[in-house]
C-alpha cells in the first residue's frame, strides 16, 4: 500500500489572518458592528475612542482588539503615534471629512431630483456624504411621469427612493402629482422655492433678493434677464460657482436632502 503525504497537520485547523491596527487619525471613518455606529474618529481617550456620525452624534467605545470594521473588514485601532493628532476637517455639508476617501459600494437605494441643475448642486454640498454612504443621485427631468417611474423601479426594503421636488407647496402641481404617492419604501421631501437656483442664498450671488418673474415666463430665462446673466446655462454657471457649503443654501433644501439621504440608508 502506498502511502500518502498529507503535509501540513491537517488538525491544526485553518490559520487566522491576523488583523490589521489601524492609527486612531481625526476623521477616519469606522463601524462598531455590534451597535451599528458609523462614524468618524474625533479623539482617543486613554483606551477608547469617540465617534462622531454625520450628524454630530457622538458615542465612546473601547479599543479592543479587531473591535471595529474597517472598509468593511475587522480592523484594531490604535493611539496616534507622535504628537496631538489634528483636527477633524468638515465636508461641505458640515459632516466630518473623510481623509483619503474611498468610495463605498453603491447601495440598491437612489435619490431622484427634477434635473441636471438639482444634482448638480445636491453634489456641490452632499458630494463627500454620499461617496461615504453609497448613495446615487439620479435626475429625472421632471416629475411629471414619477408614479410610472416608481412602479418601474419597483422599490422595496434595501431599495428605497427618496424623491426631492422643487415648489413642493400646497396647491401646485407638485403637491398634487405627489399626494397620491403612499409606499413605506419611498420618501418626498421638497422646497418651496420654483426652482433649486432660488434655494441659493441671494447675498451670496452679491444680489438683494431674486428677481420676480411674471407669469408666463420661464423662470430662468426671466431672472438671467432682469440681473444680466446671459442665457440660463451661464447663469447657472455663476449660480454654482458661488455655492462653497452648506451655510450658503436656505434652511428648507438642507432639511430636506439630509432627510433623504438618512432614508436611503438607514438599516432596512
Amino acid at each position: 500500500m502506498r502511502s500518502v503525504n498529507y503535509g501540513k497537520d491537517i488538525l491544526a485547523g485553518p490559520r487566522r489572518r491576523k488583523v490589521p491596527e489601524i492609527p486612531a487619525e481625526p476623521g477616519l471613518v469606522v463601524e462598531d458592528p455590534a451597535s451599528g455606529f458609523c462614524g468618524a474618529v474625533l479623539r482617543v481617550e486613554k483606551d477608547t475612542v469617540v465617534l462622531e456620525d454625520r450628524h454630530g452624534k457622538q458615542r465612546l467605545f473601547p479599543m479592543r482588539p479587531a473591535a471595529f470594521l474597517f472598509e468593511g473588514k475587522p480592523a484594531t485601532l490604535v493611539p496616534v503615534r507622535g504628537g496631538a493628532p489634528a483636527k477633524p476637517k468638515q465636508s461641505a455639508s458640515g459632516s466630518v471629512r473623510v481623509e483619503g476617501l474611498r468610495a463605498r459600494t453603491a447601495r440598491g437605494s437612489r435619490i431622484w431630483v427634477e434635473g441636471r441643475h438639482d444634482a448638480e448642486l445636491v453634489e456641490r454640498i452632499w458630494g463627500h456624504d454620499l461617496r461615504v454612504e453609497g448613495v446615487v443621485v439620479e435626475p429625472l427631468h421632471g416629475v411629471d411621469d414619477l408614479p410610472g417611474l416608481l412602479a418601474e423601479f419597483a422599490p422595496e426594503p434595501g431599495r428605497r427612493v427618496g424623491v426631492l421636488v422643487d415648489h413642493l407647496v400646497p396647491g401646485s402641481k407638485e403637491s398634487r402629482l405627489v399626494e397620491g404617492i403612499d409606499d413605506p419604501d419611498v420618501l418626498i421631501t421638497g422646497h418651496p422655492y420654483v426652482d433649486i437656483w432660488e434655494a441659493v442664498k441671494p447675498q451670496v450671488l452679491g444680489i438683494p433678493g431674486w428677481p420676480r418673474v411674471p407669469r408666463g415666463t420661464d423662470w430662468k430665462q426671466g431672472v438671467c434677464a432682469e440681473l444680466g446673466w446671459g442665457e440660463p446655462a451661464d447663469g447657472w454657471r455663476r449660480v454654482l460657482s458661488s455655492v462653497s457649503s452648506f451655510r450658503d443654501v436656505e434652511t428648507p433644501l438642507l432639511g430636506a436632502v439630509e432627510r433623504l439621504i438618512d432614508f436611503v440608508t438607514e438599516p432596512s
